[in-house]
């Protein structure tokens, strides 16, 4: 049932993926090729959680302590829902301004509100809750302290990149948001 559920989110997630509003190709302005490197940390940790699995299938991530692993089901489950709901969310509020790959498009705005008001790369943040949710679903404890480490590399390297690129667009601008709004942890106190 957990992995039904966390896969459900992945469904999902790709059905939005796959509607989503896109901005002409000839409206892409500047690009930074760089932020792929990151791109293959991230998927190499999403193949880590993916095929380093538990068996079998479904097979509780505490099998000693049937409570501790139904509580961890849960926030699974928990997590990979309110990660696809948040990265929805963030690609809504960006519209034909949000794609994969870090570029920018003529008119580009700097979004600060919706979620980019509590984060700034709330499609990060979401995507790193959706890989653990299914992780903690389907795979080998080892294999997800590994995918975390190399899924919080690549974020990071996404994160600069990108940040370059706004810095560059967007100038002081960029700079005030950058101060009053964190990365990729939102503050819980201000």
């Amino acid at each position: 049932m957990t992995f039904a559920a966390v896969f459900a989110a992945w469904l999902v997630f790709a059905a939005a993926y796959a509607i989503r509003k896109r901005a002409p190709a000839a409206a892409s302005r500047r690009r930074a090729p760089a932020a792929i490197v990151g791109m293959i940390f991230q998927a190499v940790a999403l193949a880590l959680i993916w095929t380093v699995r538990r068996v079998p299938l479904g097979a509780p991530i505490v099998p000693a302590r049937p409570m501790l692993s139904a509580v961890a089901a849960a926030v699974a489950i928990a997590v990979a829902w309110v990660s696809v709901w948040l990265m929805l969310w963030a690609i809504q509020t960006l519209g034909r301004q949000w794609a994969v790959e870090a570029r920018l498009i003529d008119d580009h705005q700097l979004i600060t509100s919706g979620p980019y008001a509590f984060v700034r790369n709330p499609v990060y943040v979401g995507f790193f809750g959706l890989s653990i949710g299914t992780g903690i679903a389907v795979t080998a404890p080892i294999a997800l302290i590994a995918a975390t480490a190399l899924f919080i590399v690549g974020t990071i390297v996404r994160v600069r990149v990108e940040e370059r690129l706004l810095r560059g667009a967007f100038g002081a601008a960029f700079d005030r948001y950058t101060e009053r709004v964190p990365a990729l942890v939102p503050r819980l106190v201000k």
